[in-house]
Protein backbone atom coordinates (compact mmCIF):
# COMPACT_ATOMS: atom_id res chain seq x y z
CA UNK A 1 0.00 0.00 0.00
CA UNK A 2 0.87 3.51 -0.67
CA UNK A 3 1.94 6.02 1.77
CA UNK A 4 -0.09 8.85 2.11
CA UNK A 5 2.32 11.76 3.33
CA UNK A 6 1.43 15.27 4.01
CA UNK A 7 3.25 17.97 2.23
CA UNK A 8 4.35 20.15 5.77
CA UNK A 9 5.44 16.34 6.94
CA UNK A 10 7.47 15.75 3.89
CA UNK A 11 9.09 19.59 4.24
CA UNK A 12 10.31 18.52 7.56
CA UNK A 13 11.51 14.74 7.15
CA UNK A 14 12.17 14.93 3.24
CA UNK A 15 15.67 13.29 3.67
CA UNK A 16 13.94 10.33 5.45
CA UNK A 17 11.33 10.13 2.92
CA UNK A 18 14.13 10.48 0.05
CA UNK A 19 15.66 7.36 1.94
CA UNK A 20 12.50 5.33 1.19
CA UNK A 21 12.08 6.36 -2.35
CA UNK A 22 15.94 5.06 -3.22
CA UNK A 23 14.78 1.56 -2.04
CA UNK A 24 12.30 1.20 -3.95
CA UNK A 25 9.15 2.58 -2.65
CA UNK A 26 6.56 5.06 -3.87
CA UNK A 27 5.39 7.60 -2.03
CA UNK A 28 2.15 10.02 -2.29
CA UNK A 29 1.92 13.70 -1.39
CA UNK A 30 -1.20 14.86 -0.40
CA UNK A 31 -2.61 18.12 1.03
CA UNK A 32 -5.93 18.24 3.25
CA UNK A 33 -6.14 14.53 2.74
CA UNK A 34 -6.31 15.05 -0.97
CA UNK A 35 -3.24 13.15 -3.20
CA UNK A 36 -1.46 15.53 -5.78
CA UNK A 37 1.93 14.49 -6.78
CA UNK A 38 3.73 10.35 -6.70
CA UNK A 39 7.35 10.36 -5.98
CA UNK A 40 8.86 6.95 -7.42
CA UNK A 41 12.43 6.00 -7.90
CA UNK A 42 14.15 6.12 -11.41
CA UNK A 43 14.17 2.82 -13.12
CA UNK A 44 16.53 1.17 -15.00
CA UNK A 45 14.86 1.98 -18.00
CA UNK A 46 15.52 5.45 -17.79
CA UNK A 47 18.92 5.89 -18.84
CA UNK A 48 20.79 8.92 -19.78
CA UNK A 49 19.87 10.15 -23.65
CA UNK A 50 22.58 9.59 -26.49
CA UNK A 51 23.01 11.88 -28.86
CA UNK A 52 22.36 11.08 -32.30
CA UNK A 53 20.14 7.97 -31.30
CA UNK A 54 17.36 9.03 -33.99
CA UNK A 55 19.84 9.22 -36.34
CA UNK A 56 18.52 8.53 -39.66
CA UNK A 57 14.43 8.23 -37.81
CA UNK A 58 14.21 11.85 -37.67
CA UNK A 59 13.81 14.10 -41.09
CA UNK A 60 13.47 17.84 -42.40
CA UNK A 61 12.82 19.30 -45.66
CA UNK A 62 15.64 20.91 -47.54
CA UNK A 63 13.98 24.35 -47.48
CA UNK A 64 12.83 24.31 -43.83
CA UNK A 65 14.56 27.52 -42.91
CA UNK A 66 13.42 29.74 -46.23
CA UNK A 67 11.58 32.77 -45.63
CA UNK A 68 8.19 32.43 -45.54
CA UNK A 69 7.36 35.86 -47.38
CA UNK A 70 4.85 34.50 -49.41
CA UNK A 71 2.76 33.64 -46.85
CA UNK A 72 3.50 36.71 -45.07
CA UNK A 73 2.50 38.76 -47.83
CA UNK A 74 -0.62 37.24 -48.26
CA UNK A 75 -1.81 37.90 -44.61
CA UNK A 76 -0.76 41.21 -44.61
CA UNK A 77 -3.14 41.86 -47.71
CA UNK A 78 -6.20 40.30 -45.71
Amino acid sequence: MLDLVNVHDFKTNYSKYLDRVSEGEEILLGKHGKVFAKIVPLSEAQKPRKPGALKGKVWTSKDFDTPMTNLWDKLRTK
